[in-house]
Formats: structure tokens, C-alpha cells, sequence
């Protein structure tokens, strides 16, 4: 126990004794802020005297080089009778001894420079991390510059020196004989490096693998074939350019004199024709007719939204001056007012001039009428197609009867004996009067439905099927290829077996309107104006959504702000369109109202009032909502 004791008193004992220190070193001088100046200032004398000397060492090389340089010139003059290769080489001797002592001279100079700023460096930096970490206790520390500083500031009046970079006395003497001597350095062919991404794009001509240095192999001869041989593994368009050219000299070899001029003749015409089909950039408006091509066509129909399928489909029409129609049709345009012909126009009277089948999808609202002899069978009685034929008829001497509803069936039945031919009709009535025999139609050539997909869709589909069960087999026109050449369909244009020309109007290509028109169109060219089942792109629509409560006070706001006559107010019953017309009354506003309900001589009236400006609004179902 006592043993134990002791043990544990003697290790106590030797753990608390002071710790010794191999080579351990002095304790830390610290120096005063004069004491760190006057250091500063004398290393900083010492660099100062160390430049002198070492600008007086180079004045002397100096004075060295320029004595050489002047016995030289000494050496010159005694040896002018030597020759010039020799005296250029012993000048030049002279003159690499001089630079090289200079060289020389200069190179141990910056040598000793650079071992004596080493060697200071080595010495300053000798502090041990004790010495760092006291001089930090007291605020004393070294800046980047290596200049002791007090809380990161410089001595006053102290600046540090800056390192230098490494010294490399070879590239020294390079530089400095490149600078002297002028030699030119040799660029460095640039090469790939291996993780390099960068690629190289300098041609170098001796990478170039495509030449045969081998005179034997530079003029290959070439297989001349006949007919259609060809080298096999070889493009065969290439073999073929190269064999034309071949045999090309070998025609001009053989040609006379007439024969030579005739195909330069030749080839100037190509030339001209191309240059004419290249850069003829003109707008087809500034174009003849003859001078069109078919981009312009392509252009021509892309301006005006036509589209065309079925067959051979004539060009469309430019201007009314160009569709080569007689002269009193034409004179008859001309009075009537038609400047230019609406898209539906342009397309469907020059195919209608083939005497071929016509199917037009237009956009609602278009004008898509054209005069024919026969009759035209319309959707609603209120159509102005009527005003329109009698216009043309007065001019060109064509009798004219329209066969509608709320009308003396007698009068319209004495007007048809007398003679006619066009007939305007609706569904209803125009087979009324078939059944009683007022009309045949033995002697039709041209049939027109008018908006046929509405007719259909309000339920005339039998009574349309009706009517035209009543024309005549014997001039239809047979379901064959032929009927698509214009030279057949005008064949026996001009004699009464003549084939019967069917056209239709529509909006939608419906399944009803396609099945009409297989069973009573003979392969028809289908016409199609702006994106079918949409209204015009000539017409601004706004759309209010509103309660039911709502819609007559939002109407009167807008007719207030936006009132310019003739307006047309579109309602869904008969009973509402009379209500909201006295309600516009009472708002001192001057409607006329038009639906099924009115007789015929007042929806007369009504609409010629709108057109005549006695009435200012239209209040009208979907009776009014479609033609002209």
C-alpha cells in the first residue's frame, strides 16, 4: 500500500516539474515603431546602394561596347580595300563580341539582383508561428507587401517592394538577342492538344490527300459507254454529266457552220426564257394574261381564299375584262355596277362557261349568284335574287318570273304561259305549280339551287327531291371521264340536245348536300371560298354574354353609341320581334318589323323601306337572315 503511494507521489511529482525544451529558442524580441523604421530604412539604403552599382557596372559595359564599336569603325576603313562578303563578316564578329560582352554584363547583374532579393526574403521570413502569434497579441502584423504594420495599416512613409516572378536567364538572352539582332522566331505549328475540345480550322495543304503526286495518276482516262452503260459504285447522274460533256465536243467537232449557229440561236432563247421565268418578280396585277405562270395562278387564289378539287378546273377570273363573255353580258356588268367579281365569281364563271357542274362552298354572305337560263331554286321568298335577274333580263331581253309563295298562283301561272326563261322559285310553291301543270321543264338547260344546305336543313329535302324529278333524262350528262374535257361538254353546246348544267350554293358540305349532289351532279368541280361554316371575314362580330334580363338594356345601350342605319336586330320568334319593335318605338327609335307572320306585300314593304331609309331598323326572324 505504502509502495503504491509513492509510485502515484512520484509521477504527480515528475508531471508537475517544468517541461524542458530541445533547442528550444530565445524568448521573443519585440521592436518599437522608431526601432522598425530605422530597420526599413536601412534595408532600404542598402537596395538603393546595390542599384548604383549595378548602374555603374552597366555604364561600363556600355563604354566597353562603344569602344568596340569605334575600332570597329577603324578596322573598317583600313580593310575598304578587302572585299564585301569578307568585310561584312568581320564586322559582324566584332559586333556579336561587343553584344555578348553587354549580354553577359546584364545577365549576371539581374542574376545578382534576384539571389540577393531571395536571399532577403529567406531571412525575413524566419519569424517562427510563436513570434507571428506574439506580434498579433500586441496589434503588431505583416501586410501582403511584407511591411510590418499596426492593425493592417503601413509605416508611415514605407512602401513594400514587389516579387518579382521567377527568373530564367535563358529567356533573358532570348529576348534580348530577338531585340538587338532582329532575329524572327519560328511559329509553332499549333497541334490538337489531347483533352482539347477546341478544333483546329487552319488548312494545311500537305494534309491534303485528295492529290496524286504521281504524274501517271493525276489525268485518269475515263470509260467512254454507249447507251445506258454505267461504272458500277459510281453515282450515276455524275457519269452521266461527265460521258454528256464528252460526247458534246464530239457533236461540236462534227457540226457545219449553219448547225453551230442554229444552236447558239437556240441556247440564247433558253437563256432568256429562264432569266424571264427567274427573276420576273412582278405582282400578278402587273402582269398580261399571256405572261402569268402558275405560281401567280397559286398566288392569284391564295389572295382570294379559293380553293378547287375535281378534275381539270379552268383558270379563275382576273376582271370582268377577261372572261371573255359577249359583249351585251358584258356591257350589262358594266351597267349594273359589278366592278370586279367576288372570289365565287372569279372561279365558278369559268367553269360554268365549260358547261360543267358546279358545287360552291361559300362563306355566308357571299355573292355567289349567276345569271343562267333556267330556273333557280332559292330557300326563302324574300331573296333579292329576283331584283337582280330583272336587272340583267331588261338589258339583255330575258323574261323573268318568280314563282313564290303569298303570291296569285293565277298570275304567276298567266305569266308562265306567255313564255320565259328563268324561273326564280321556292321549293313549296314551284312544285305546287308542276303538279298543276302550269310549268314543264322539258326545255331546261341550267338548274341553280341557291343555299342548298338551309333548304335541306329546314325540311325541303322531298320537296327538292320532287322538283327535280320532274326534269328530263335525256339531256343529262353521262357519268364518264369524258364529261370532265370541255371539248366533249361543248360538242353539241350550241343544238338543243345540249347536256343539262347543274350548279349548287352552300355553306356546309353536309352528308345530305353530298348525297343531293351524287344523285344529280355528273362528276362536279367543287369550289371552295374561305373556311366553309363560317361567316365572312368582311363582317366585325362582337360577342355580349348576358342573362335573358339583361339583353334589352345592353340593346339600347348599343344602339345609342353605335347607331348608323340600316341596322338589322335578329330575334328568335314572331311574337318577340313585334314586342321589341314597339319597345324601340317608345324609345323614339323607327323599326319595322319582318317574320313569316306578315303577308307578302307588307315584308315587301318592309324591306324596301329599310333600303329606301324611311326606316331606320329591321326587326326580323331568320327569314331575313340569309341572301343578299
Amino acid at each position: 500500500m505504502n509502495i503504491s503511494l509513492a509510485f502515484f507521489v512520484f509521477i504527480f511529482e515528475e508531471n508537475l516539474s517544468p517541461r524542458k525544451f530541445v533547442g528550444s529558442r530565445q524568448a521573443p524580441k519585440f521592436l518599437t515603431r522608431e526601432e522598425r523604421a530605422a530597420l526599413a530604412l536601412q534595408r532600404r539604403a542598402e537596395q538603393v546602394e546595390r542599384m548604383k552599382e549595378n548602374q555603374r557596372r552597366i555604364d561600363e559595359s556600355r563604354r566597353q561596347f562603344e569602344a568596340e564599336a569605334k575600332r570597329a569603325g577603324e578596322i573598317y576603313e583600313k580593310l575598304l580595300f578587302v572585299g564585301p562578303s569578307l568585310l561584312i563578316l568581320i564586322v559582324k564578329r566584332v559586333a556579336m563580341d561587343a553584344i555578348e560582352t553587354v549580354i553577359t554584363t546584364e545577365i549576371e547583374i539581374v542574376v545578382e539582383n534576384e539571389e540577393s532579393v531571395v536571399g532577403r526574403e529567406t531571412v525575413e521570413n524566419e519569424k517562427s508561428v510563436r513570434e507571428v502569434a506574439a506580434e498579433k497579441e500586441i496589434g503588431i502584423g505583416i501586410d501582403e507587401d511584407g511591411v510590418e504594420a499596426r492593425n493592417g495599416t503601413e509605416i508611415d512613409g514605407i512602401e513594400a517592394e514587389e516579387e518579382d516572378d521567377t527568373f530564367d536567364p535563358n529567356k533573358l538572352q532570348e529576348a534580348v538577342k530577338v531585340r538587338y539582332l532582329g532575329l524572327q522566331k519560328e511559329k509553332k505549328k499549333r497541334g490538337r492538344r489531347l483533352h482539347e475540345r477546341k478544333f483546329v480550322f487552319d488548312w494545311d495543304a500537305s494534309e491534303d490527300t485528295s492529290q496524286d503526286y504521281n504524274k501517271l495518276y493525276q489525268k485518269r482516262h475515263e470509260v467512254q459507254f454507249f447507251g445506258r452503260g454505267a461504272i458500277a459504285g459510281i453515282d450515276v447522274n455524275a457519269q452521266k454529266k461527265t460521258n454528256n460533256v464528252f460526247y458534246q465536243a464530239i457533236m461540236e467537232k462534227r457540226r457545219t457552220e449553219e448547225e453551230k449557229q442554229m444552236e447558239k440561236a437556240r441556247r440564247e432563247k433558253e437563256k432568256i426564257r429562264e432569266r424571264k421565268s427567274a427573276h420576273d418578280d412582278r405582282h400578278w396585277k402587273m402582269k398580261p394574261l399571256d405572261e402569268m405562270t402558275e405560281r401567280d395562278w397559286r398566288i392569284f387564289r391564295e389572295d382570294f381564299n379559293i380553293a378547287i378539287k375535281g378534275g381539270r378546273v379552268p383558270k379563275p377570273l382576273r376582271a370582268w375584262e377577261e372572261c371573255g363573255l359577249p359583249d351585251e353580258v358584258y356591257q350589262a356588268i358594266q351597267k349594273v355596277g359589278y366592278k370586279e367579281p367576288t372570289p365565287i365569281q372569279r372561279q365558278a364563271i369559268p367553269i360554268g362557261l365549260q358547261n360543267r357542274d358546279v358545287i360552291g362552298v361559300a362563306e355566308t354572305g357571299a355573292l355567289e349568284e349567276v345569271l343562267c337560263f333556267g330556273f333557280i331554286l332559292i330557300e326563302y321568298k324574300d331573296l333579292l335574287i329576283e331584283e337582280e335577274t330583272i336587272k340583267f333580263g331588261e338589258l339583255l331581253n330575258i323574261r323573268t318570273v318568280s314563282v313564290i309563295g303569298g303570291a296569285s298562283r293565277e298570275d304567276q301561272g298567266m305569266k308562265l304561259r306567255m313564255g320565259v326563261e328563268v324561273v326564280i322559285a321556292t321549293p313549296g310553291r314551284l312544285l305546287d305549280v308542276l303538279e298543276n301543270r302550269y310549268l314543264l321543264l322539258n326545255q331546261c338547260s341550267y338548274v341553280i339551287l341557291d343555299e342548298a344546305d338551309r333548304m335541306l336543313d329546314m325540311g325541303f329535302e322531298p320537296e327538292v327531291q320532287k322538283v327535280l324529278s320532274y326534269l328530263p333524262v335525256s339531256n343529262q350528262k353521262p357519268d364518264t371521264d369524258d364529261i370532265e374535257h370541255e371539248e366533249a361538254l361543248m360538242n353539241n353546246f350550241a343544238t338543243r340536245d345540249k347536256y343539262r348544267q347543274t350548279v349548287m350554293f352552300t355553306a356546309t358540305m353536309s352528308s345530305a348536300i353530298e348525297r343531293l349532289a351524287r344523285a344529280y351532279l355528273r362528276r362536279p368541280a367543287v369550289v371552295h371560298i374561305g373556311s366553309a361554316g363560317r361567316p365572312t371575314e368582311r363582317v366585325e362580330q362582337i360577342v355580349y354574354m348576358l342573362s335573358e334580363d339583361k339583353k334589352r338594356k345592353k340593346l339600347v345601350e348599343v344602339l345609342e353609341q353605335h347607331f348608323e342605319p340600316p341596322i338589322i336586330i335578329f330575334v328568335n320568334q314572331k311574337k318577340g320581334a313585334d314586342l321589341l319593335a314597339k319597345g324601340l318605338s317608345k324609345l323614339n327609335f323607327n323599326p319595322v318589323v319582318l317574320h313569316g307572320g306578315k303577308g307578302q306585300e307588307t315584308r315587301e314593304y318592309a324591306l324596301q323601306a329599310l333600303k329606301d331609309k324611311t326606316k331606320d331598323i329591321l326587326v326580323a326572324t331568320d327569314v331575313a337572315g340569309r341572301g343578299n
